[in-house]
């Protein structure tokens, strides 16, 4: 007899959960807690409220976490410029750490015994939901439904829903894909895409135009930065989400975002995955452009030392790590002059920076870096002793090695 008596799922209405959520109350005789967050996935999520309902949920959870993803997840994750591998912007690590969150939350609420998510065992995203889980409430107990049972495969699992009459929705133009999505990205594995030499075909993509036949004119934005968040688009306040929101659209336009990659996966294999990530894209280029003319030079390059190291953490699942934390304030700080504007053009799945522009915090002094007379600001005399004391070592050396073949 199980000692689990009501579990909290992360449920998204979709086949897979919706198995689950029927699979833990046969299994384990337990109440189920439905949580489902929405964080810009871009679907209506009160089907998910009536699949539950169908399946005698009493206790439905349905978030929307949109302002709070973009804010206190993906901004601070844009402050220390992250890329996975260098090419991979996280769109699904960063909102793993949240719904953990939330998942922690809702079981102490509701006095649950444990917390249940869809994740494979092949994945990412289970350790990302346990560990989250782990280190907000460190002896929750947690049911991984696909290490436990033998619904292995997708024939498996529809002979299973319709045994016990799960409704099936097939939408029209549905991707035959697996698909991840968020307000940062959608994410797409699966099918074809698992031969990694194969071209994604062009209807896959849901967000950005191919380039090749976005706009011929270029569009142009005005970013408004403070302490390293878009706060403003051509002048105009915008909250996170907001701001996010408009970027993908204006980006995806223009088709800028896609990646095609395959990236090394926390559980040690290789994986094939193509990503729309058209605002993210923008942020990155656009953030490091007004970074540099406001961020010290060794500030600058100690950031590009630990952004793989704390790419790495969020990827990997570590959001609530205290390695991560300890980073996330050394971010944070050098953040407070990054104030001001960057323009950019985007033309063709290309993010152009035009123009760069703080008023209180640029580093950017016109008359040191002058190619014209500087009036005596800057003595060219000063890079010679500079260099031969930058070079007394190699000259040491040098004179060591001319000395042996003698």
């Amino acid at each position: 007899m199980s000692d689990i008596k009501k579990v909290v799922l992360a449920y998204s209405g979709g086949l897979d959960t919706s198995i689950i959520l029927k699979w833990l109350q046969d299994e384990y005789h337990c109440e189920v807690v439905t949580f489902t967050a929405d964080i810009g996935q871009g679907e209506e999520l009160e089907p998910a409220r009536a699949k539950a309902q169908k399946l005698g949920v009493k206790e439905i959870h349905i978030l929307d976490l949109r302002e709070e993803f973009v804010r206190d997840f993906v901004f601070p994750m844009f402050r220390a410029n992250s890329l996975y591998e260098g090419e991979y912007l996280l769109g699904t690590s960063i909102a793993r750490p949240l719904i953990a969150k939330y998942l922690v939350e809702i079981a102490n609420s509701a006095q649950a015994d444990a917390i249940s998510h869809g994740a494979t065992g092949k994945g990412n995203d289970q350790v990302r939901f346990e560990l989250g889980a782990y280190a907000l409430k460190p002896e929750v107990k947690v049911i991984a439904p696909w290490r436990e049972w033998d619904l292995n495969s997708r024939e498996k699992l529809l002979a299973y829903a319709e045994k016990h009459d799960i409704p099936i929705e097939r939408k029209k133009g549905e991707s035959p894909y697996s698909m991840d999505a968020n307000l940062l990205h959608i994410s797409y594995e699966g099918k074809g895409l698992e031969n990694p030499w194969q071209e994604p075909e062009e209807d896959m993509w849901r967000w950005s135009v191919a380039p090749e036949v976005a706009p011929d004119k270029a569009t142009t934005l005005e970013l408004t930065y403070e302490k390293g968040d878009i706060v403003a688009i051509d002048g105009q306040a915008m909250s996170p989400a907001t701001v996010l929101t408009y970027l993908n659209k204006v980006g995806g336009a223009n088709g800028i975002g896609r990646a095609d990659l395959v990236e090394n996966r926390y559980v040690g294999m290789k994986s094939r995955g193509c990503y729309e990530t058209p605002g993210g894209t923008i942020m990155l280029k656009a953030h490091r452009a007004i970074e540099s003319i406001t961020l010290d030079r060794e500030v600058a390059h100690l950031k590009d030392d630990l952004m793989p190291r704390y790419a790495s953490l969020i990827y990997n699942g570590y959001w609530w790590s205290p390695e991560r934390h300890m980073l996330q304030t050394m971010i944070d700080a050098s953040q407070a002059t990054v104030n001001g504007k960057v323009r950019v053009k985007l033309y063709k799945g290309n993010v152009i920076v035009t123009g760069r522009a703080s008023e209180t915090d640029s580093l950017f002094d016109t008359s040191i870096a002058t190619f014209e007379d500087d009036g005596g600001a800057y003595n060219q005399k000063d890079a010679e002793g500079f260099i031969k004391l930058n070079a007394l070592r190699m000259r040491i050396a040098a004179r060591l090695q001319q000395t042996r073949k003698k």
